[in-house]
């Protein structure tokens, strides 16, 4: 449910159904407005959600809050100071993730872990991210950043400087699958995977295209042992899709 959509007292309600459903101990959510500029999606609602989940989950949650490129410095300093005097432990994405540089200010301001890169693709623009240590943790996306071999790259880098991974996936479909393959594989892997609670009316064509998605039992997520990626695409899924050619001319 986007964030624009839903109280703090909704969303502090389904993370309970789903702490008790599934087990989970860390939860993510929004704050700010997408590359909103300082404006949040309604006057006061980051400072009403934030100590609204964490009364609702108790102490012992674990919780992280994405902002979505919401801010710039300076309000991303306040915001997260407000975050950690809640126990916010993740402040991924504060400022435009092209603005490198707004992002290490606020990083060198605090003290939780500030995170981010699900949007860059671009080698050089990581290794610079890394090496300059824009981010306490590092989050690219499989699918975003071109494969499995640049994705691996970029967490060896990460090792090398001493940074976790904790990619970014969005979505219940092949990209978690992925991701799933691919932290077994990291000696630098975070703590958490990214596992989507969004329903048909957020991602309505992911429905129905796994035969055998993976599931979350007791708060974690098994790395699927089939063979190949460990999953099995649904035929019927393969013959509703909209196909695309692209042709080069002579």
């Amino acid at each position: 449910m986007k964030r624009g959509e839903i109280t703090p007292e909704a969303e502090a309600e389904r993370f309970l159904r789903l702490r008790d459903a599934h087990g989970y101990g860390a939860f993510k959510f929004r704050v700010g407005r997408e590359c909103g500029r300082d404006i949040d999606e309604w006057p006061g609602r980051t400072e009403a959600i934030v100590p609204q989940i964490r009364r609702a989950l108790g102490p012992d949650a674990t919780l992280l809050v994405d902002g979505n490129s919401a801010y710039s410095p300076a309000k991303a300093i306040a915001v997260g100071r407000m975050l950690q005097d809640h126990g916010i432990v993740h402040f991924e994405e504060p400022c435009p993730y092209w603005e490198h540089a707004w992002t290490r200010e606020v990083r060198e301001a605090l003290d939780l872990d500030v995170t981010g890169g699900e949007q860059d693709c671009d080698l050089a623009v990581w290794r610079a991210m890394i090496d300059g240590r824009v981010v306490d943790v590092v989050q690219p996306d499989v699918c975003y950043i071109g494969g499995v071999g640049r994705m691996l790259k970029v967490a060896r880098w990460a090792q090398e400087a001493g940074l976790p991974v904790t990619p970014h996936s969005a979505n219940q479909t092949l990209v978690t699958v992925f991701t799933l393959h691919i932290m077994g594989a990291l000696a630098n892997a975070g703590p958490y995977v990214e596992f989507s609670i969004e329903g048909p009316d957020y991602y309505p064509w992911e429905q129905g295209l796994l035969r055998n998605p993976p599931q979350a039992r007791d708060g974690m997520v098994a790395i699927p042992d089939g063979p190949g990626w460990g999953v099995e695409i649904e035929p019927s899924w393969l013959d509703k899709a909209a196909y695309q050619l692209t042709e080069i001319g002579a």
